[in-house]
């Protein structure tokens, strides 16, 4: 089942042809918005939901997991912008009840290389899985409504050793950007849901962006996602649509739309959210990972893509630009997610594919 409501008249047969693949390899919906030369594009396939024959939305609200991360990253940044965050600052500054190592700065969090334990697990060099809070199986679903305190997930990592002294190399840590929100919320003494609104959604009249805290609801409307997992022997899969995302706090709980996705990142590609200079430090990558702070640089045949991409439970979005912003993808997938992600394989190949369709002989810089 597929939709295609582009806003241009023009066809895009191979993306949705690639929808369509996604659907094939196990999507349950599948929503896609492109802009670029050729004007807008929008498309679905799938279902909105398991069992129903109501096709996918093409514009409804997804959890975008650690896309968050990125508008976590640009609110700190007009902080900085506003001279009340200093990127080069202990963050113990700001935060002293942690007692976090001085050596860790602003910057270092934004760009994960405090070299703090992830609170949601962390796989070594050598096999050795240390666990954080739940996140997988049947644990995770008995807790999927349980509040996390931020506080108490920073305390979880800092209980753990650091995996290397701060700022000698990278690892992808949630915890730093859930101590980058506190950070916001002692800087300001607002919550961060009211600094966002503030610096970006109101601007932007982003009106289908949410930054949920603990709450497990999704606005209407949505597709549905769902988590497959044993007990007592017996697989079940059951609707987690509705979640409460505190335990990945602001490494990954935010809600959106296509259309709200576009609307940022072009707006923060093209420079309407961040000073010059501000968004050179952003989009300039540390050397393992090629990781700024809060987005990815991928370098591809054609010139640089930034993107930064997510997945919770069941969820995942897409968010891609050019360095302008003149060319954007953004997505939403649900699937019947499990404890292996058995869905990995595909949705990593979907990425490569969006990206050589969209991106690939029309990039520069």
């Amino acid at each position: 089942m597929s939709t295609n409501l582009s806003g241009q008249g023009h066809d895009r047969p191979e993306l949705q042809k690639t929808l369509e693949d996604l659907v094939e390899a196990g999507f349950v919906g599948v929503q896609l918005r492109v802009n670029d030369e050729q004007g807008e594009w929008v498309g679905g396939a799938g279902a909105g939901e398991l069992g129903r024959s109501a096709a996918a939305l093409t514009n409804g609200h997804f959890r975008i997991g650690s896309s968050t991360k990125s508008f976590v990253a640009t609110t700190v940044l007009m902080l900085v912008a506003e001279g009340r965050i200093a990127l080069d600052a202990p963050v113990a500054d700001h935060l002293p009840d942690f007692g976090l190592d001085r050596r860790i700065t602003v910057r270092m969090l934004l760009q994960h290389t405090s070299g703090i334990f992830n609170h949601t697990g962390e796989l070594y060099e050598d096999g050795t899985i240390v666990l954080g809070v739940p996140w997988r199986g049947k644990e995770w679903v008995d807790a999927r409504f349980k509040t996390y305190r931020p506080e108490d997930l920073v305390r979880l990592s800092l209980s753990k050793p650091a995996r290397f002294a701060p700022g000698t190399d990278w690892s992808y840590a949630n915890t730093n950007y859930v101590l980058a929100r506190l950070l916001i919320e002692e800087v300001t003494g607002r919550s961060f849901a009211e600094e966002l609104q503030r610096l970006v959604l109101g601007p932007l009249a982003m009106t289908g962006t949410v930054a949920p805290g603990a709450s497990s609801e999704i606005p209407a409307p949505h597709n549905h996602g769902y988590y497959r997992y044993e007990e007592a022997g017996q697989e079940r899969t059951i609707d987690v649509t509705r979640q409460n995302p505190s335990w990945v706090g602001a490494g990954g709980d935010m809600i959106s739309t296509t259309q709200d996705l576009h609307t940022y990142f072009s707006a923060l590609m093209g420079g309407k959210l961040l000073p010059a200079e501000l968004l050179v430090e952003m989009r300039t990558p540390e050397a393992t990972a090629g990781y700024g702070l809060g987005l990815f640089a991928q370098q591809t045949d054609s010139g640089t893509v930034f993107h930064h991409n997510g997945a919770v439970m069941g969820s995942a979005a897409l968010m891609y630009s050019s360095p302008d912003g003149s060319t954007t993808l953004t997505g939403g997938l649900t699937w019947v997610d499990d404890a292996e992600m058995s869905i990995a394989p595909a949705f990593q190949l979907a990425q490569q594919r969006f990206l050589d369709e969209v991106f690939c002989g029309k990039l520069g810089g």
